[in-house]
């Protein structure tokens, strides 16, 4: 059953919306497509803001409480905006026997940065992911996107150091 694209227009005239509203007409503007529409929300804009949470919440016909507890459901989604840079350390039983906690209180401790914050500078978030599905490489940790496997503090401070005075050239 085909549903109607959204009566509404997007929270803004952002053109990334366009690939937000693609994702959705893709999937029909079915309900069940909730988590991909938002999974295209959070890798366009980087998070998920109430605005944006409304906007799917009435394209897609579902609650917005539903769509509410989805996002704070799965570490995957934010809401508010992260760093420049993503540190994910993975806690999972594996990683976490192999030294896991370690390498998240080296990196909170080397960035004065909390887990689940971000630096004040704005360069790096540090969160934490209850299992990656690399626990053969434990400890594992995600950088901006990349899985490290098998790192030492002192060789993931060094990947993270070497992230953050990388800059973006265009």
């Amino acid at each position: 059953m085909l549903h109607a694209p959204p009566v509404t227009a997007p929270p803004t005239s952002d053109k990334r919306w366009k690939i937000v509203e693609t994702v959705m007409r893709r999937n029909d503007f079915e309900p069940e497509a909730l988590i991909e529409s938002l999974h295209s929300v959070q890798q366009s804009f980087g998070y998920l803001d109430e605005p944006s949470m409304r906007w799917v919440a009435g394209a897609l016909h579902v609650p917005l409480s539903k769509v509410y507890a989805v996002a704070t459901f799965y570490h995957f989604f934010s809401l508010k905006p992260q760093g420049r840079h993503t540190c994910v350390v993975c806690l999972g039983t594996a990683c976490y026997i192999k030294g896991g906690r370690e390498l998240l209180d080296e990196v909170e401790r080397h960035y004065h940065v909390q887990e689940g914050k971000t630096t004040e500078d704005g360069e790096l978030s540090v969160m934490v992911a209850r299992c990656i599905g690399a626990c053969g490489l434990a400890p594992t940790t995600v950088l901006d996107g990349q899985v490290l496997g098998r790192k030492t503090s002192p060789q993931l401070l060094a990947a993270i150091d070497e992230k953050l005075q990388r800059k973006v050239t265009s």
